[in-house]
């Protein structure tokens, strides 16, 4: 039995599996799009009908799509630097050789990642109630007005995204550490030898050094928050006045509330295309200036 055949052979069983329940439900989806099943066509298959594009044209002159766009792009825009940022820094301080009680901050620091999204978001909920919140009380007790967080149009998508960075940075973070950690030391007593401050060390090694981990994060990331769902659903419930309706979001109304499954198969591969040509511009970006 000769090499090639071996290989494919051990392969075969995760193809499988792949193809089961990946690349079927996949293909599926995409004729799902192109029909108009929905909630008649689930009672009798006879009433499905093909309507090729007539789904994603019908969306692109949905103003309710335009305005999840538009609330997804400003959760990505708004939450992302945040995120990165503040999974850096924390980074920073852990790898840092004052640093003490490493594990037990790491710990501390990485366990909202692991926790249920749900359970922490009505948790979340309560802290942020406009009566009773334990948020306003601090407020109260500082003198100033009580935030109607949730229930404001204006405060709604950035307390979200407060909630996201709170609990997804600790993933990035124990990247970003496994990144600096892989930095040779000698590059640093090098530039403290030439007089290189703490500042310059940081731009002009940590950074550099640290571009393909930062580029992997910045693309996980951007991935992650575009497919916004959970945190709208338990803490607002799209509102108010659908202000915080995300693209995700949308789909599962089209999907599980109205029954529209092509609707709701149209708008993920739409979301799926916006994914991948945001994923392949930041790609770009980071090869720009790169050496050949």
């Amino acid at each position: 039995m000769n090499r090639p055949r071996t290989a494919w052979l051990f392969l075969a069983p995760a193809l499988l599996v792949l193809g089961v329940f990946f690349v079927l439900p996949v293909i599926a989806a995409l004729a799902l799009s192109l029909t108009d099943y929905d909630l008649y066509a689930l009672a009798n298959i006879h009433n499905l009908r093909f309507v090729g594009l007539h789904n994603y044209w019908m969306l692109l002159q949905r103003p309710l799509f335009w305005s999840a766009l538009g609330n997804t792009f400003y959760f990505v825009a708004v939450g992302v630097p945040l995120s990165i940022g503040a999974s850096l820094g924390t980074a920073l301080l852990l790898n840092s050789p004052l640093a003490r009680m490493k594990p037990f901050y790491r710990t501390v620091l990485f366990a909202p990642v692991v926790t249920t999204v749900v359970a922490v978001a009505v948790i979340w909920r309560y802290l942020f109630n406009t009566k009773y919140g334990l948020v306003n009380y601090g407020l109260a007790e500082l003198g100033l007005h009580p935030v109607d967080w949730l229930g404001d149009p204006h405060w709604a998508m950035p307390t979200i995204i407060a909630f996201a960075v709170w609990k997804n940075f600790g993933y990035n973070m124990i990247i970003f550490l496994a990144g600096l950690q892989a930095i040779p030391p000698e590059l640093y007593e090098a530039a403290r030898i030439d007089g290189a401050t703490a500042p310059r060390q940081f731009w002009h090694i940590t950074l550099p050094m640290l571009k393909p981990t930062m580029v992997m994060v910045m693309v996980l990331t951007v991935a992650g928050y575009f497919q916004l769902f959970a945190e709208p659903y338990v803490m607002t419930e799209g509102g108010p006045l659908q202000s915080t309706v995300s693209v995700l979001y949308l789909m599962y109304e089209d999907g599980f509330k109205w029954w529209n499954l092509g609707v709701a198969s149209a708008v993920a591969f739409l979301l799926f295309g916006i994914i991948f040509a945001v994923t392949m511009l930041l790609l770009r970006l980071s090869r720009r200036g790169a050496p050949a």
